[in-house]
Parts: C-alpha cells; structure tokens; sequence
C-alpha cells in the first residue's frame, strides 16, 4: 500500500498542486490541502479495485477538500489569508477567489456525466477529443456535452449572483440575489466521496 501511494505521488502531485492553486491561489494552502489528499488516499487506497478509476478518485477528494477549504474561510471569515502587497491585487484575488469557491460548489449539484467533463476540460486539461474517447461517445457528442456542461454551470451561478467583470474577464464585485444558492443554510450539496 505505501509503494501503491508512493507511485500516486510521484504521478499526480505535480498535477494536484497546480491545479489546487488555482483554485485558493496560495502555495502554503495548496500545499496544505495536497497533504490532505494523500492522507486521504493512503487510508483509504486498498478500497479502490479499478486502477482506471484511480485518477478521478484522487481528483474527487482533491475537490472536496477545496470545498471544505472555502467553506471554512466562510465560517471563520478568513479573508486575511489572501493579502498581497498590492491592495487592489488582494482585492481582485479575493473576488476569484469567491468565484470559484461559488463554481466549484455549484459543480457538485451538477448529475455526474456533466460535472464529469467540466472537471476534465476546464481544471484537467483534457482536450474534447481526448474526452470523447475516454468516455466512448462521439466526438460531436462530447462537444455537445461539454457545451451543455458549461451553459448549465453559467446560469446556475449566474442566477446565484450578480457578478461585475474588468474586460478581461476578471470578477471585480459578486452581489449575492436575494435567494442566493450560495448561502450555507441554502445549500444542498451531494458530499459523497467515494472514498471516506
């Protein structure tokens, strides 16, 4: 089992750590929340019998627990932890910050096929075609997915919250609407990790 965990690390941490980043953009939290996930996996490696469900395994437990990350920033009210030099920088960094702890919340109440191809084009990398094979559907179907996905995704944070974009597409101000989803007493979120 240690040799099993030794390999996943030597296989995704890389990828895990940039990919934690940026979402909390801090490397000290990043690197925080990655040892989690190997806490997580070591414990709990031998459960997983399919090796070609390894990676979204890993990847599901990396997602919850930037989940859990944002969800105790909100609690304590932990802005502090995102300051930079630049006082406007800190700003436009939080206000990301908010937008993604959003998304990334909003992703879990999307059905699994299409939360699915969100997290392997928009936060993996993967490319349409590549995800149309892996999944064994046409590539004209994983396109139309793939769109329906991020539509779906759009108007769900979009009729949560007001967001005001720079022209480069950077979030400068989230006004949450009077029944904001994004309320913690209004959430309802599937927190099944395959592996807890």
């Amino acid at each position: 089992m240690k040799n099993k965990t030794e390999e996943l690390w030597i296989q995704y941490s890389n990828k895990l750590k940039a990919f934690i980043i940026s979402k909390v953009h801090n490397e000290a939290i990043a690197d925080d929340i990655l040892q989690d996930v190997f806490i997580k996996v070591h414990a709990k490696i031998d459960q997983i019998n399919n090796d070609t469900k390894i990676q979204s395994w890993v990847y599901q437990i990396t997602r919850n627990l930037i989940v859990d990350h944002f969800r105790s920033i909100k609690r304590e009210d932990q802005k502090s932890q995102y300051i930079f030099d630049d006082p406007e920088d800190n700003f436009s960094d939080n206000m990301m910050s908010e937008a993604m702890q959003d998304m990334v919340l909003m992703m879990e109440e999307l059905s699994p096929e299409f939360c699915e191809a969100i997290c392997l084009i928009e936060f993996e990398g993967m490319s349409q075609k590549e995800y149309a094979k892996k999944i064994g559907i046409s590539y004209s179907g994983a396109k139309s997915r793939i769109q329906r996905a991020r539509k779906m995704l759009k108007d769900m944070l979009m009729n949560c919250c007001h967001y005001q974009f720079d022209k480069y597409g950077t979030v400068l101000s989230i006004s949450p609407k009077s029944c904001c989803c994004c309320n913690d007493e209004q959430l309802n979120l599937n927190e099944t990790v395959l592996a807890k």
